[in-house]
């Protein structure tokens, strides 16, 4: 039998990493790129690690994580990817227990990312000013929850970033890190940076030079250091037909700015 109880999420994948969901319960369902069938009677009699055919594909299941959540998630915003997410949690030092800021929210492609580091002593509390954003990212972060072995503390506020301050106060006091991925990141720095504590720190997703620049300002007007600003760059590679392996053909776009600083004590005046 497939491991875990009824209720409980498997997935099928198929070897080039392609994955579905399933909620192993009774009932039809409809899942793109498969079909329609019954999860829980399709499932019957088999083990975590099994392949399993279904329709012309053959797939192994598997517990369900980070990458096969992300593969199946509802997008209505444009998200923020695995290569910039895990620079941005790497270089900021986030991890178990951080208190982390989020806004906007989107889809939750960061916030997925996010809560997947932070564990059930973290606290993640992400912003999202459309609704129509804030409930595929909700959606996504609620699937998420039952997915993952642990999930932080997370509020979602529908609402302004700038208006975020009293929630961020009344949940966890101050942060540990703060990531803005709005239209106008300049202008939202003096309000975050203000709930950071001592060593903490505030990054800007800047899709343009523009942005950058005037986020880049910002900050330094507010006393923070600028500790990293660039962009990541992702080549891909491919095994050739005729033998070797070579960079593959797809371009190398871009996606953003990433500009990186933290909160220090103020310096003395002489």
């Amino acid at each position: 039998m497939v491991d875990g109880s009824a209720g409980s999420w498997v997935a099928l994948r198929e070897d080039d990493g392609r994955a579905y969901l399933l909620l192993r319960e009774s009932g039809e369902v409809k899942v793109k790129g498969l079909g329609r069938f019954d999860a829980k009677a399709l499932l019957e009699g088999y083990s975590i690690g099994d392949r399993i055919t279904v329709g012309q594909k053959s797939l192994t299941i598997v517990d369900p994580a980070l990458p096969e959540a992300r593969r199946n998630m509802s997008r209505r915003a444009q998200v923020i990817g695995a290569k910039d997410s895990g620079f941005l949690i790497s270089w900021m030092g986030i991890g178990v227990g951080s208190r982390v800021l989020e806004g906007g929210h989107g889809s939750a492609g960061l916030a997925m990312h996010l809560a997947n580091v932070l564990g059930s002593s973290g606290v993640l509390i992400s912003v999202e000013s459309r609704p129509e954003h804030a409930e595929v990212g909700r959606e996504n972060m609620e699937r998420l929850n039952q997915v993952l072995p642990e999930f932080p503390d997370w509020h979602l506020i529908d609402g302004d970033l700038e208006d975020a301050g009293g929630k961020v106060i009344e949940v966890c006091g101050s942060l540990d890190a703060a990531i803005i991925d709005v239209a106008e990141p300049w202008g939202l720095v003096s309000e975050i940076g203000s709930l950071l504590r001592a060593g903490g720190r505030l990054a800007c997703y800047c899709p343009t030079t523009s942005q950058l620049e005037k986020s880049w300002d910002a900050c330094q007007e507010e006393g923070l250091v600028i500790e990293w600003a660039g962009e990541v760059i992702e080549r891909r590679w491919v095994k050739a037909s005729k033998g070797g392996v070579r960079p593959g053909n797809q371009p190398m776009g871009h996606t953003a700015f990433l500009l990186i600083s933290a909160k220090v004590a103020p310096t003395e005046e002489e």
